[in-house]
């Protein structure tokens, strides 16, 4: 349940801050189309992860729940360089929530 709720709130964050994906070839495209992919990719993991536990299998839970934690952390640091080549303040208190979260998930198995 903690992982459904975890995968919510990064969507939801994700989508409050940046609706559309960009797709182009300036450096801050990179970082987004980066931040975006690594994202989404997280959170499919988690939501692989929460339809195995209801069918009841914990098969490779733990190196799954890592593995997003991982894409997660990295997705965050590509926003924060997006938000700098912009010249923008990035929004540090939601960034820190989503890095305590993923955190939390890694180091919880």
């Amino acid at each position: 349940m903690r992982i459904f709720i975890i995968s919510n709130f990064i969507m939801c964050l994700v989508t409050i801050m940046f609706p559309v994906g960009i797709f182009a070839d300036t450096a801050l495209d990179v970082y987004m189309n980066d931040f975006y992919s690594k994202s989404n990719e997280a959170s499919q993991i988690l939501k692989e992860i929460e339809i195995s536990l209801k069918e009841g299998s914990r098969k490779k839970v733990c190196s799954r729940q890592r593995e997003a934690a991982r894409l997660g952390l990295l997705a965050n640091r590509s926003l924060i360089k997006a938000f700098e080549i912009e010249g923008a303040n990035p929004p540090m208190q939601a960034i820190k929530a989503s890095q305590q979260r993923w955190e939390s998930i890694l180091n919880e198995c």
